[in-house]
């Protein structure tokens, strides 16, 4: 029998976003949040494990709930796999983002559907916490308050005067839980106003994590954000579901008011019938919204520089080199950015890392598709790296998951050439199905259906030449897929 005492969260870790000001690494393909930028794990991943790591006698955890889109859906299971953990959580497949106020609602709904009202401790997949047991400890007391109807959100002790994030002021008082009340949020602040703020004693930043019950957020976007609660509902209930995946109606959530959760409900509790309380948080946290920040979170050498990958440093101060495919070198500079990747390298002055978002939208006004991939694609059922190309012909090194297969397909304007290096290759050409193994190949006709299938134990490794008068990504004709692609 269920001690009176037990409390249930569930974690909910909303997985959008591009991070387009940690471009070129982080691009619309292969965002911020799954990137390994401080220890060995990716942000999400960090997250997911944080959250699931918050449970005790008293406090019990249910199955995670990610909320994030279509196109990130195969990343997040691959990552979750990584870790063991699919088994622990349930996916919320947006089909097009509308802000964190209607992701919100969606896990809501869930959670009061199948959790039993339980408290939803809500969190970005893109942020950095260091000190994991002072998380901890802020988080659950943040569940217990949370647990008494309050809607509770994580405020960062400032370690400066930072005009770079909003403010939650509070009264100064907390409560046997910890927590403050909160009297009312600020937008970004001047310098003079941010030196104020922290020297008051009664303001912190805006982490962007908060903790509520199901029903307490349901009730609050109902009073305050009607429309959102009234559009998300029907998609909720004329949703999709399998195994993996819960797919509100594509048609009516996109019909839903894009809304932040701090606009549409949060910043509008103070003095509302909805209590709103802050725990503070003193845990090393970082948003990593730009470069700068990644040079601040990672361990420097005796010169101030931070180095990773293959890089050579002479003469340089307060650096941040980070190098992906190629030996980076640097001379007698001071307070740079570089960054390489293997189709991209960015050089920016430390403090203007915040405009690199400039050079993002640049690119996309240009139509380049150096915003949205890089060379290395991944794929669900593996990933392809585009090694070389000229106008008739493209190289590229292709990698099949175990058991994984593409889909069977035809093309209108190209051949194609494959030449097993790594596993075993089951090919399907026409009505005829071969097995290839190292050192063999085989040979794709212009137009003819074909499919590429792993049926071994280890990773297939294939080298492609594609020859034609056309290479684009979009001469695809598919005919079957197991990834309900078309």
């Amino acid at each position: 029998m269920m001690a009176a005492s037990e409390i249930f969260y569930t974690p909910v870790i909303l997985c959008g976003g591009s991070g387009s000001r940690l471009w070129p690494l982080s691009r619309n393909g292969f965002p911020k949040q799954f990137l390994i930028l401080s220890g060995q794990n990716s942000l999400f991943q960090e997250a997911v494990l944080r959250l699931q790591s918050l449970g005790t006698e008293e406090i019990q955890c249910n199955p995670a709930l990610i909320v994030t889109n279509e196109n990130h859906r195969f990343l997040v299971l691959d990552q979750l796999r990584e870790l063991d953990a699919v088994e622990k959580t349930k996916m919320i497949l947006e089909p097009q983002g509308r802000n964190t106020a209607p992701a919100i609602t969606l896990a809501a709904l869930q959670a009061k559907q199948t959790q039993g009202d339980a408290v939803l401790v809500i969190s970005p997949a893109d942020q950095l916490v260091t000190d994991l047991k002072a998380y901890q400890a802020a988080l659950r007391s943040a569940i217990k308050s949370a647990e008494n109807g309050n809607l509770v959100v994580l405020g960062i002790t400032p370690t400066r005067a930072e005009t770079g994030y909003g403010y939650i002021r509070h009264d100064g008082n907390l409560d046997a839980n910890g927590a403050a009340t909160v009297v009312e949020f600020t937008e970004k602040p001047d310098s003079q106003t941010a030196q104020e703020y922290v020297a008051s004693g009664l303001y912190n930043w805006n982490s962007g994590m908060f903790v509520v019950k199901a029903s307490v957020w349901l009730n609050a976007i109902k009073h305050f954000a009607p429309d959102i609660l009234e559009s998300v509902s029907a998609a909720w209930e004329a949703r999709k579901t399998d195994d993996m995946f819960l797919r509100p109606d594509s048609e009516i959530f996109l019909k839903t008011r894009s809304e932040s959760a701090d606009y549409a409900v949060i910043e509008q509790c103070p003095g509302s019938e909805t209590p709103i309380r802050m725990v503070p948080l003193d845990a090393g946290w970082s948003d990593l919204g730009a470069w700068d920040a990644v040079w601040e979170v990672n361990k420097h050498d005796d010169d101030g520089n931070v180095l990773i990958g293959d890089t050579l440093s002479v003469d340089t101060r307060n650096t941040l080199v980070h190098a992906n495919h190629r030996l980076v070198s640097t001379v007698g500079v001071d307070d740079l950015i570089v960054v390489e990747t293997s189709d991209a390298v960015l050089i920016a002055k430390r403090d203007k890392a915040q405009n690199v978002k400039a050079i993002v939208q640049k690119l996309q006004s240009q139509k380049r598709e150096e915003t949205e991939w890089h060379r290395k694609v991944h794929r669900p059922w593996g990933w392809y790296d585009s090694i070389d190309e000229s106008d008739r012909f493209k190289v590229k090194r292709i990698m099949v998951k175990p058991g994984a297969s593409l889909s069977l397909q035809m093309h209108h304007h190209r051949a194609e050439h494959w030449i097993v290096v790594k596993g075993t290759a089951e090919v399907t050409c026409g009505d005829k199905k071969i097995l290839l193994t190292e050192n063999q190949s085989t040979y794709i006709p212009l137009g003819e259906k074909h499919m590429l299938a792993n049926p071994g134990t280890i990773p297939l490794e294939i080298i492609e030449v594609q020859s034609g008068s056309y290479l684009g990504e979009d001469d695809i004709v598919r005919f079957v897929d197991t990834y309900g692609r078309k």
